[in-house]
């Protein structure tokens, strides 16, 4: 019984090592939740123990994001070798569900890492709209705007998520323009 439950364990922080090896890209701890849960493996106290003890065995490295106020979690070279010598241990069923999983969402994550846009109410009838896009953790462009309504702020910020990649080759091509 007890060897059993400590393969499953073994397993569980190998799952979490494959995710975010598979993504090669930062998750934050509410992405990481989101996959384990949406795919049923385990649950949530079981989840955030096995981080803290990926995180102790210096398996796995946190960073702070200030701008964003959220905390990125990566796997490290040392996560990536016990990776490779013990990923056969995940059911090839587990890994196949994953890949299929995160194949079809990473885009939908890339997007929400990579698009930022935003809007603060600086008094009546001014708004500060932010708007980015960020590549590899590099802001690739960054915008503010002063705004006169909360419509319109609102208005800019959906149109970037939905036309940023659009809205910055535009911005590239008159900027660039001779």
């Amino acid at each position: 019984m007890f060897e059993k439950s400590s393969q499953e364990l073994a397993v569980n922080k190998l799952l979490i090592l494959y995710i975010l090896n598979k993504m090669e890209i930062p998750l934050t701890n509410t992405q990481i939740t989101q996959i384990i849960l949406e795919n049923e493996v385990m649950n949530y106290f079981a989840l955030q123990q096995f981080i803290i003890e990926l995180l102790n065995k210096k398996l796995i490295e946190s960073y702070d994001d200030k701008e964003q106020n959220k905390v990125f979690y990566q796997i490290n070279q040392n996560g990536i070798k016990a990776l490779e010598l013990f990923h056969t241990r995940i059911p090839n069923d587990i890994r196949d569900k994953f890949d299929s999983y995160l194949q079809s969402s990473k885009e939908a994550i890339l997007k929400d890492m990579q698009i930022k846009a935003n809007y603060l109410k600086v008094k009546e009838n001014e708004f500060i709209v932010s708007l980015k896009v960020i590549e590899n953790q590099t802001p690739l462009i960054n915008i503010d705007l002063n705004v006169t309504s909360k419509a319109q702020a609102k208005y800019i910020c959906d149109n970037w998520k939905e036309n940023s990649s659009t809205l910055y080759g535009d911005i590239l091509n008159i900027l660039i323009k001779e």
